[in-house]
């Protein structure tokens, strides 16, 4: 079990650190590929000839489907049977941690791909082949996610000792954007699932994987939303089945995660379910919005819906569906995609009052 070894003395980990200045400002630069992404491939591709995973993904059938939105969709049979199972409420955000329940201190140290940890003294992030020695510290982790649903997917774990519960503050939101800028690929996405959003374990982590494809989220248009003076854009989208903003980094990360963690954080004190994707190495953030968790507990989501077993969680309101049956993979269509997603997103007139509760929040604490 992950904890006990960490507890133990001089317990030793590969680590990757990055550095704060290199991660600060927004860069145009572009690389093949990464030292990170090098790094993060190697280890994964290593787990996975120890066959750490519930199922080869790079062997899985996957589509984009014909239309206008370009659905992408990957056939995982029995995916639902495999992996762990929700062990809290469906449809409240904020829940205490739990340490009875699975959570990642109970994991295999072989699931461990290296520690993801600042750097202050250098100007480059770096992979350092040498372990690193586990102190007293909580480490960031990042972890194999073993039923993936793409190349290289992985769970970024703040603070892992602390054990905190899945729940948004800006130091961990930071840290999800720095990976996602570590990464330097457009093909990297970093996402979260608040509860209620479907995360499917209490205890605070992102996921992140490699699909070199565009999401359809990603190519929607996109309406900006005036404000005052500030460095961070914020649009709507249009025309899309999932209803949802998208915030774009014009100065800093720093300036980004401002706006996003605060806004993510005034979600769930309003016990708002929501789902983030990190997209274009950290630049572009869209916040999707739902409510299907919340039909699912009352009963009102049609059966024939339910028996897909699609929870739309964060890779699925993006347009990146996993599909557990055979059946589903081979007639499911735009449409009907379009329809589910319709289900799930929150309704026009919850989104528009969401929608003012955001924009009044930023205004206030980051315009001038």
């Amino acid at each position: 079990m992950l904890l006990n070894f960490l507890h133990t003395p001089g317990a030793k980990l590969p680590l990757y650190t990055f550095s704060k200045s290199n991660a600060l400002n927004f860069s145009t630069e572009k690389q093949p590929c990464s030292p990170f992404l090098d790094a993060l491939f190697k280890e994964w591709e290593e787990r996975k000839t120890r066959s750490l995973f519930h199922h080869d993904i790079t062997s899985c059938p996957n589509k984009i489907l014909q239309g206008e939105v370009g659905f992408i969709t990957t056939l995982v049979e029995g995916r639902d049977q495999k992996k762990r199972p929700t062990e809290f409420k469906i449809d409240q955000v904020l829940q205490p941690f739990n340490k009875e329940k699975f959570n990642f201190t109970k994991v295999a140290q072989e699931e461990v791909i290296f520690l993801f940890e600042q750097n202050e003294t250098s100007g480059t992030g770096y992979f350092e082949c040498g372990p690193t020695t586990v102190g007293s510290y909580s480490p960031n982790v990042v972890l194999i996610n073993v039923s993936p649903i793409g190349y290289g997917h992985v769970l970024l774990i703040p603070h892992l000792l602390e054990c905190l519960p899945q729940r948004i503050d800006r130091e961990s939101f930071f840290l999800a954007l720095c990976m996602a800028k570590e990464a330097g690929s457009h093909y990297f996405r970093v996402g979260y699932n608040s509860l209620g959003g479907f995360a499917t374990i209490n205890h605070l982590h992102f996921q992140a994987y490699y699909l070199e494809a565009e999401f359809p989220v990603e190519k929607v248009k996109t309406r900006e939303i005036p404000t005052l003076e500030s460095t961070v854009k914020i649009s709507e989208l249009m025309n899309y089945p999932v209803r949802g903003l998208v915030f774009e980094g014009e100065g800093s990360l720093d300036d980004l995660c401002d706006v996003v963690s605060s806004t993510t954080i005034f979600l769930q004190e309003e016990n708002t379910p929501f789902n983030v994707l990190i997209s274009e190495s950290g630049k572009r953030i869209f916040l999707l919005l739902q409510c299907y968790a919340k039909k699912l507990a009352l009963g009102q989501v049609r059966q024939e819906l339910v028996e897909t077993q699609i929870n739309p969680a964060v890779w699925e309101l993006s347009g990146h569906l996993v599909l557990k049956r055979r059946k589903d993979y081979e007639e499911t269509s735009e449409t009907s995609i379009c329809q589910f997603l319709a289900e799930a997103t929150l309704p026009e007139n919850q989104f528009q009052e969401v929608k003012k509760r955001i924009l009044s929040l930023v205004v206030q604490k980051f315009c001038k």
